[in-house]
């Protein structure tokens, strides 16, 4: 069998054309020529057990239901169940936690949203985001949607800054944690609209979703796929998107810019991480899966008519080149603002 007497190395010095025993220059050449390497051949079995995707939120919210999207795609491929295994708290560390020290054996991933980012430029773990884990796939973008509490007695951003103005440090915002990407949004938010409105964070967007319906906080930033069914039904009051363009399925709202809070800008992605050292051959095995579903016909149709739509498509190798941009930025907007944990 060559499994065990054939390298990567070797492999790959074969079809550079560098000089190796003539047997391994011909199986090396036949695997390059058959569009596989080493690491292919020895994760052609992949996957022979369940898979379980950690999200760092609760149960409900937008970035819940498309890992479960994404771990239906995954079982439907493999016929092994790939299963959610939710774990809120500590703003996203405690599940980033678990996947960067679990095997890079491609049955433990990390699904997250941009925060994971902001826990490692604001330092609040001890190992370096970037080289902690290996990107996947990017799995949706979309911006989130500014909504308040339906008694507040306010109908636009302009109104809602003026009238938070009145009454500084009265009014409150849920996010996801501190060291979110929602409460940098309110940071931003605050500063450029001059606004003190109060930080309360929770373990996930979903509970927060939930005490602004039951009116015990009063504006949160949520993604459009969550919000959506309590704007349809009048349960909150949807103000405005965060990006710097509209959303297709909210057409009626402006941006938040547009609207009363000039430059302003928040948006979010949803995506799919490994720990490090986890095979090239599993990252390209999953990102062709969730990339294909979340392109899918019907499923980008559904992402679209929630305001989201699916994330670019591109290699794991390009998608980490991205979040090494996406990361700069992001500490170079966390050193202007006063974030704590």
């Amino acid at each position: 069998m060559l499994r065990g007497r054939i390298t990567s190395a070797d492999v790959d010095r074969a079809c550079s054309g560098a000089l190796v025993p003539a047997v391994l220059v011909m199986t090396g050449l036949a695997l390059c020529a058959a569009g596989v390497n080493l690491a292919y051949a020895q994760t052609s079995d992949y996957p022979r057990r369940p898979i379980r995707l950690v999200a760092p939120v609760a149960p409900g919210g937008g970035l819940d239901i498309v890992t479960r999207a994404a771990a239906q795609m995954l079982t439907a491929r493999f016929g092994h169940s790939a299963i959610v295994d939710n774990r809120p708290g500590g703003g996203t560390v405690i599940a980033m936690d678990i996947v960067a020290k679990a095997a890079p054996d491609g049955y433990t991933l990390f699904s997250g949203t941009d925060t994971y980012m902001m826990v490692g430029a604001l330092k609040r773990v001890a190992y370096d985001v970037r080289t902690a884990f290996e990107p996947i796939a990017r799995m949706t973008a979309q911006p989130a949607v500014m909504v308040i509490a339906p008694a507040l007695p306010v109908n636009s951003v302009a109104q809602f800054v003026a009238y938070a103005k009145a009454r500084p440090k009265a009014l409150s915002f849920g996010s996801a944690g501190i060291g979110t990407n929602g409460h940098l949004g309110l940071e931003r938010f605050n500063r450029l609209a001059g606004v003190h409105i109060v930080h309360v964070p929770y373990k996930g967007s979903a509970p927060a979703l939930l005490d602004i319906v039951a009116g015990q906080i009063h504006m949160v930033f949520a993604s459009t796929i969550s919000a959506s069914p309590f704007i349809k039904s009048g349960r909150l009051k949807a103000l405005a998107v965060t990006g710097l363009t509209r959303v297709a399925a909210l057409p009626d709202l402006p941006t938040i810019s547009e609207a009363g809070v000039p430059g302003f800008k928040m948006s979010n992605s949803f995506n799919l991480l490994a720990p490090a050292g986890t095979p090239g051959a599993i990252l390209q095995i999953l990102n062709d899966v969730v990339a294909a579903g979340m392109h899918a016909p019907e499923m980008a149709k559904r992402l679209v008519s929630e305001g989201s739509e699916p994330g670019e498509r591109m290699t794991p190798a390009q998608f980490k080149q991205v979040i090494a941009a996406e990361y700069l930025e992001f500490e170079r907007e966390l050193s202007k603002l006063d974030i704590k944990w």
